[in-house]
């Protein structure tokens, strides 16, 4: 080997190789110490139970065969699934639309508008749980005193048959920038020579846009996907904050992910509540990849 190709791969006495994995090193601690450790502690915890008699034993699957004949955390899980189906879609279609408006530059202060869109993916979860359980109040908040003002019924926001549509207003309030950035990066990247293409062929805006710019940014509107299916399942700090406003409507079990925290922190069941968070990540992996199996059948047809 030559001395130019020696010193070509040689730096300071270090390969590439070792200098990529240097690079590497800080999130692999990272990932290994915040990620993995935990979920094989977890794993761990999940295979045994605190018995009165003996202590903590081994139970191997014991905690999982019982969370798969919870009746509670399966109304949980049903419960987030149709909060997905209609709240994801609305949160989808209003991002691309805001997307499509900025992208098209008709739109006036189009800066200031987008600025006010994504503001509220800002405002931290809990933050914005306690802003909307004070709107949604039926005795102090300001919908309830306008609704008295006018002689109108105060609205149920916080009622059995209400609430997972007033989440679902929060979630969607929250995420719909985050969305629209992700969008709209995804439409600044279609190549103008389309666009110029579409112009000699006498497209309008309309056309541009259903023909042209919605097809080009259905990767994106998979990722929006997958990411809002893992957040609908990973539900949490909603229901917790709104439990004190509605406790009849709200029980420890409205989500999964409610239900494994009361298990763990105030039940004290630590490794059932171990069982029910990896069951629910069990639940997350599959309904992705359902989400990915429909939407690459449906691009191959």
């Amino acid at each position: 080997m030559s001395t130019a190709t020696t010193s070509g791969r040689r730096r300071g006495g270090t390969t590439p190789a070792a200098s990529g994995y240097l690079f590497v090193a800080p999130f692999m601690v990272v990932f290994l110490a915040m990620l993995v450790v935990p979920l094989a502690y977890a794993a761990y915890l999940s295979l045994f139970q605190d018995r009165l008699i003996g202590g903590t034993v081994f139970a191997g699957l014991d905690n999982y065969t019982r969370a798969l004949g919870d009746d509670r955390l399966l109304e949980g899980v049903l419960r987030v699934a149709r909060f997905f189906l209609f709240q994801v879609p609305i949160m989808l279609v209003v991002s691309l639309l805001a997307a499509l408006a900025i992208d098209s530059g008709l739109l006036r202060l189009s800066k200031v508008f987008r600025l006010g869109i994504f503001l509220p993916y800002a405002v931290p979860s809990v933050v914005a749980a306690l802003m909307w359980g004070y709107l949604y109040g039926p005795d102090f908040g300001p919908f309830a005193q306008l609704a008295e003002k006018v002689g109108a019924a105060v609205p149920p926001f916080l009622s059995d048959s209400w609430m997972l549509g007033s989440m679902a207003n929060i979630v969607t309030w929250e995420f719909t920038g985050y969305n629209m950035i992700i969008l709209y990066a995804a439409l600044r990247a279609i190549p103008g020579e389309l666009y110029e293409a579409a112009a000699v062929d006498g497209a309008g805006p309309w056309r541009t846009a259903w023909s042209i710019k919605i097809p080009a940014v259905r990767p994106a509107l998979l990722l929006c996907l997958i990411f809002s299916v893992i957040g609908s399942f990973q539900l949490f700090a909603e229901p917790n904050l709104l439990q004190r406003l509605a406790p009849s409507v709200i029980d420890s079990a409205y989500t999964p992910n409610l239900y494994a925290y009361t298990l763990a922190f105030t039940g004290q069941e630590v490794n059932y509540a171990a069982a029910v968070s990896f069951l629910l990540g069990l639940v997350i992996i599959v309904a992705s990849y359902a989400v990915l199996f429909v939407a690459g059948r449906r691009s191959r047809s």
